[in-house]
């Protein structure tokens, strides 16, 4: 009888794992679910495999790991604002920059993330 209330326990808690009392609001939210949403939507990850066009300068660079790093502009068609980020790209691609340069590219987007095809110096 005691492994049966024990096992009767365990499957309630485990019911209730992950549900929210409906008078909190999560940890990260503001209590505005609009301008959450609206934030959210800002920073839209674009359909998989998506192509864009960027520009910014090169600071780091990894043919052995296959990256680039770039402190890029504003980025529209994946709703990216400008920032400093890796992206992935195959060694052949990162023959002819260097750090420091400023360079035109081509990334394809996949999630939130992305890989250089082509970089060309301004």
């Amino acid at each position: 009888m005691k492994k049966m209330l024990v096992l009767l326990g365990s499957v309630a808690v485990l019911a209730g794992c992950g549900q929210q009392p409906a008078n909190q609001t999560a940890a990260t939210s503001s209590g505005n679910d609009a301008h959450d949403m609206a934030r959210m939507d800002n920073m839209a990850v674009p359909a998989e495999h998506k192509s864009a066009k960027g520009s910014g300068i090169v600071t780091a660079l990894d043919a052995a790991a296959g990256s680039i790093t770039l402190d890029h502009g504003p980025i529209p068609e994946a709703n990216w604002p400008a920032m400093t980020m890796a992206f992935k790209a195959k060694p052949q691609v990162l023959e002819g920059v260097k750090v420091g340069d400023k360079v035109e590219f081509d990334v394809i987007l996949d999630d939130s993330a992305g890989e250089v095809t082509s970089v060309r110096k301004r």
